[in-house]
């Protein structure tokens, strides 16, 4: 009786862990959406498609499209890794508030503009790199021979 009493036991006390596991992770799923941590996604995806051929670009967008849960659920894992429950629910609260909303909306405009931003201090950066980079002279292209 007392081993089926355990059993039982340990039986409630893992279903109440994958409940609350599922529970996190629904929550943290929440804030990846709403947080705009998956806006970079949408912000590439047109860049993405523009490498692809015409006629292809729309089978390519279904597939890009569904591999987007498969990359939730990476992201989620790796959240939860870090962040404890309540955690998550405090930026829940934030990204819930007005100016958690207003970030979210301002995402893909911050994130196209940091983006280009990126982009125009990468090609300064070439610039100064260029100055301090060591200056390889052009090497001889003739051969010498030994005499036999």
């Amino acid at each position: 009786m007392r081993k089926l009493f355990l059993s039982i036991a340990f039986v409630l006390i893992a279903q109440m862990s994958m409940a609350q596991e599922a529970n996190f992770k629904a929550d943290v799923l929440k804030l990846i959406s709403i947080s705009g941590a998956d806006t970079q996604i949408k912000v590439i995806k047109p860049q993405i498609l523009n490498m692809i051929p015409e006629d292809k670009k729309e089978n390519f967008s279904k597939e890009f499209d569904a591999s987007i849960p498969s990359l939730h659920d990476k992201m989620a894992k790796i959240y939860m890794e870090i962040y404890s429950p309540e955690d998550i629910k405090g930026m829940l609260a934030f990204y819930e508030s007005p100016v958690g909303k207003k970030m979210n909306e301002k995402a893909g405009e911050l994130g196209q503009k940091s983006l280009q931003a990126g982009q125009e201090w990468g090609q300064e950066l070439q610039g100064i790199m260029a100055k301090y980079k060591d200056v390889v002279p052009a090497q001889n292209t003739y051969s010498v021979t030994k005499p036999k």
